[in-house]
């Protein structure tokens, strides 16, 4: 326009306004029209916002024009996805690092409530952003069904997992004890040091009910490299006899011979938790678990390898834990045997029959591990790793997470140890390596040593040859038809084997395959004599 038009403009005429672009009302000063958005959208509208924006936090707010509060939440919602698919891919040893510090979950509780709560109070808000104001009864029902399900959907998983955090602290604290007393472990800030090996002893002790304390019928050394995780698994026979100690040990003034405790069996490597603390209290000091020390000073004599820690599960509650993961599935190649007791001619109650895939619960798992009447401890110790072959199986991710609250508190019942809280870091790092190293195993029986005369020297050569990579492999002679590796009559079916570690070493082969032809020897020459006649 012209200064002469405006001049020529009547007195009170207001000029015309421009056109309003679209998009916009004269009467939002330039802001987008958010309530007339907001208030033309449909049911389904609400809810499918609503439902997104509890999927992907920020989204209602996008949609609402509330741009900056909605990319804000969003981002925030990347990150922590980011950072847990992190955790579950590249960031698993930091995972699982943060599962064995006490105080680290703590913050991880609290952390949990606290996203909880957010991501409701986003799903809550988010929804009243794009909930037309004038909505009918109806709609405000339909709505609120909605986000009382989405907040359900979210309180419950986090209400689990935090449940799982404070089992697995309590794990912690009840296993790994910071104010636990070993006579063969100094707790230092830096367990592993400049060790080349870490070595374990694994106990699995026979106690439980009608049983007068407990015997250790499964001692298997574990020697791990740190540098990288190669492991060789060394196996002893319960009746081991004559169990050295170290000549610095007080126990071997009191064992020069070996380890004796009045009869013969009561003598056996499987007898010395129980009888020397027994026999002989206080002589190592203050500790907690005294037959566990006895142990690692014989059996580390024995090998000629310091045992640095052990642990040890007991039978008794083991059931519980098969239960607790709804039970566990097995080969079986052979009639295994229902209690008995070979000593005393007690015949077994029953048998478990040949057969694959066999659904076991937690008594009739345990039965499989124990049964030892008419076979060997070769024989048993076989079974007992495929029975923890099955339990690692039979623990998938959403039976942990369901069940772990039983699970801590079994494991707790049956798991003892003195590995200090102190080394839980550097034996997370260990156990990433050992996942992807070569294990081996050598299991001194009777093709190796005589349990009754133990050539001590000899199975420390052996050790040292296996570690050193310099053991020869020599195969064992076949064993006679009707008896075990061990030389044993076996008078339920099972065929002759070959001995397992005859070989100074040998690679963990897959031992709990099913057999058919084994399985079906078995069957042909039917169960075996039981106390029902």
């Amino acid at each position: 326009m012209t200064d002469d038009q405006d001049l020529t403009r009547p007195i009170g005429e207001a000029p015309e306004l421009p056109p309003v672009p679209p998009g916009r009302s004269a009467t939002t000063s330039g802001r987008p029209a958010r309530h007339g958005r907001r208030e033309s959208r449909s049911l389904a509208s609400v809810l499918g916002l609503t439902a997104l924006n509890a999927a992907l936090p920020g989204t209602a707010f996008l949609a609402s024009g509330r741009r900056r509060v909605g990319a804000a939440v969003l981002l925030v919602a990347l990150l922590l996805v980011g950072g847990a698919v992190w955790l579950a891919t590249a960031g698993r040893r930091s995972a699982v690092q943060l599962a064995v510090d006490s105080t680290g979950l703590v913050w991880l509780i609290a952390g949990i409530a606290v996203l909880a709560v957010a991501w409701v109070a986003v799903i809550v808000t988010g929804y009243r952003s794009v909930l037309p104001r004038r909505s009918s009864r109806p709609r405000h029902l339909l709505g609120g069904l909605l986000v009382a399900a989405l907040v359900a959907a979210v309180a419950y998983p986090a209400y689990r997992v935090g449940t799982v955090a404070a089992a697995q602290r309590g794990l912690l604290e009840g296993v790994f004890a910071e104010d636990r007393e070993s006579a063969t472990v100094v707790d230092t800030p830096d367990p592993f040091g400049d060790q080349e090996r870490v070595n374990v002893l694994l106990l699995g002790g026979d106690g439980g009910e009608g049983r007068e304390g407990v015997r250790t019928d499964t001692v298997i050394v574990a020697s791990i490299e740190t540098e990288t995780g190669e492991t060789t698994l060394f196996s002893l026979p319960r009746n081991l006899e004559d169990l050295p100690f170290p000549a610095d040990s007080p126990l071997a003034a009191i064992y020069p011979e070996g380890f004796e405790s009045g009869n013969e069996s009561e003598s056996l490597l499987n007898a010395v938790y129980r009888n020397g603390p027994a026999d002989h209290p206080d002589v190592l000091g203050p500790t907690d678990d005294p037959g566990a020390d006895f142990l690692k000073l014989g059996v580390g004599e024995a090998l000629g390898l310091p045992i640095d820690y052990f642990v040890l599960v007991n039978l008794d509650g083991f059931s519980r834990l098969v239960d607790a993961l709804g039970g566990i599935t097995v080969n079986v190649n052979y009639y295994v045997p229902i209690n008995g007791e070979p000593t005393l001619g007690i015949l077994p109650d029953g048998y478990i029959a040949p057969g694959p895939d066999q659904t076991m619960n937690g008594e009739t798992a345990l039965h499989f591990a124990r049964g030892r009447f008419g076979l060997t401890d070769y024989d048993r110790m076989a079974r007992q790793r495929c029975t923890i072959d099955a339990i690692i199986d039979a623990a998938d991710p959403i039976t942990l997470l369901e069940q772990y609250q039983e699970l801590a508190a079994t494991t707790q019942d049956i798991v003892s140890t003195d590995i200090p809280r102190s080394a839980l870091d550097d034996f997370v790092d260990l156990a990433f390596l050992v996942k992807d190293a070569e294990v081996r195993s050598v299991v001194f029986d009777t093709s190796l040593i005589d349990p009754a005369y133990p050539d001590f020297p000899k199975m420390r050569r052996i050790v040292q040859d296996t570690l050193a990579g310099t053991a020869t492999s020599t195969p064992a002679p076949a064993p006679a038809p009707g008896t075990s590796a061990s030389g044993a009559e076996v008078p339920n079916g099972s065929p002759p084997q070959p001995v397992e570690g005859a070989a100074p070493a040998s690679d963990i082969a897959d031992a709990c395959a099913y057999d058919p032809a084994q399985a079906q020897a078995a069957l042909a020459a039917g169960e075996p004599p039981t106390r029902r006649g």
